[in-house]
């Protein structure tokens, strides 16, 4: 985690890679969440939605990316206030995604420090999620 008095603006947030999204791990989250949607499972779904030829990783799941890295620069999970994204575009298994965020705003708050962060994960570049965070910080 970055030392809290160096917390500042323009901070940004270790990178972190997942790399090559898993197709198994796919259906094992459709299965435990009872997300009858067929394209994160039947690949003829997936070809007649017309998303290619690899099953769609679930919103949540790319989501949680974003999450692990907030809670591994913030050092505990607690420390996560609020979180807002929007999904802008799929993550497909066998894609590697890259999760980032950079500080926008600190703000003292009695022990703690609000930090304020833009996240995003992305895929070849395009961000497949973008959003914001707010962490507590001691």
């Amino acid at each position: 985690m970055t030392f809290v008095r160096e917390m500042r603006v323009g901070t940004r947030l270790p990178e972190r890679r997942i790399t090559a999204v898993s197709p198994d791990h796919i259906k094992i989250v459709a299965l435990v969440l009872r997300d009858s949607n067929p394209i994160h499972f039947d690949l003829d779904a997936v070809a007649r939605a017309g998303l290619g030829d690899r099953e769609v990783n679930q919103g949540g799941a790319t989501m949680a990316y974003v999450l692990d890295l907030l809670t591994e620069w913030a050092g505990a999970r607690g420390a996560l206030r609020r979180i807002d994204c929007s999904f802008r575009a799929n993550v497909f298994a066998g894609d590697d995604v890259l999760v980032g965020g950079e500080v926008t705003a600190v703000t003292p708050d009695g022990a703690d420090l609000l930090v304020d962060c833009d996240v995003w994960a992305a895929v070849d570049g395009r961000r497949a999620i973008v959003g914001s965070a707010t962490l507590a910080l001691r």
